[in-house]
């Protein structure tokens, strides 16, 4: 279930971002804090026949270094908070915070750790790292494009698909699939 709820489904967004000009990787060396009030993570399931699940997460923090001198050496550090999981149906989101999906009252975190990023051309990157959920850990890729960067604010677009079922959270599989869907819109400000 935890795929099904780390995978994100594109939701636009309600808060009007400003608009950013073309920016390469190398220009946006240096360390971010990840703002919540303009960033959002979104995610979807799929389900046999149609439909799925489509929710997202309020509560998150994290941080992003850009090394200009060589960005295999930049860093991301991400820890969502699962209790703020959101699908818009009150009985599902009490579900998914239950002992069957996130276990929020024993796992209260999800943390992604990098441990490697690899610039795939000017503006995007492969973010590899260590997913860590319900106590397993596992290595997961994301893909990384950068939006742009104004007046120290920088935003990625980011996405990847998880394996919930490595993390214990395979409830109702086959029916609704095992691979969750991540879309993300990760604002960052220069600190």
């Amino acid at each position: 279930m935890f795929a099904r709820i780390l995978g994100f489904a594109a939701v636009a967004a309600c808060i009007a971002t400003p608009v950013f000009a073309a920016v390469a990787l190398g220009d946006a060396a240096g360390s971010y804090a990840i703002s919540p009030a303009s960033s959002s993570i979104h995610f979807s399931i799929g389900k046999v026949g149609g439909g799925g699940l489509n929710g997202a997460f309020a509560h998150f923090k994290g941080s992003i270094r850009i090394d200009n001198s060589d960005v295999a050496r930049s860093q991301v550090n991400f820890t969502i908070f699962p209790e703020s999981v959101g699908t818009g149906q009150g009985r599902i989101d009490a579900f998914l915070r239950s002992d069957a999906v996130f276990d929020v009252a024993n796992s209260p975190e999800i943390q992604f750790r990098s441990t490697s990023v690899t610039r795939t051309s000017d503006t995007t990157a492969l973010v590899t790292g260590r997913l860590t959920a319900r106590g397993k850990t596992f290595p997961e890729k994301f893909t990384a494009e950068l939006g742009g960067l104004k007046a120290g604010t920088i935003k990625f677009h980011v996405t990847g698909k998880v394996l919930r079922s490595r993390y214990g959270m395979d409830v109702g599989t086959p029916l609704y699939s095992n691979i969750v869907d991540f879309d993300m819109t990760l604002t960052g400000r220069r600190g």
